[in-house]
């Protein structure tokens, strides 16, 4: 007997204005829309969060933990991205 399976989908949610999604766990759901509502059923539970995103968990690509070196070695040699190459103004609070 095959079982078919139900595609699994990632939940991101943004709790308020200003503040970017945040990745809260995953549903399963057989289309967008039945995963947008189980998504706000599951994590949405307290009235918390502004915007729910679900994506497809297989459509999702990820770098691969070894190739760490080759993919952000170069930011190393370029200083002036780092915040030490500035001088903060005195003016400047919370920095």
């Amino acid at each position: 007997m095959t079982e078919a399976r139900t595609p699994l989908w990632e939940v991101f949610i943004r709790p308020r204005n200003g503040l970017s999604h945040k990745h809260v766990g995953s549903v399963h759901a057989a289309d967008a829309t039945m995963a947008l509502q189980a998504a706000r059923d599951v994590y949405t539970r307290r009235g918390e969060g502004l915007s729910v995103w679900v994506v497809p968990s297989a459509e999702i690509t990820a770098s691969d933990p070894a190739d760490k070196d080759a993919l952000f070695e170069p930011t190393a040699s370029k200083i002036y991205r780092h915040p030490t190459f500035y001088e903060v103004p005195d003016e400047v609070e919370n920095m």
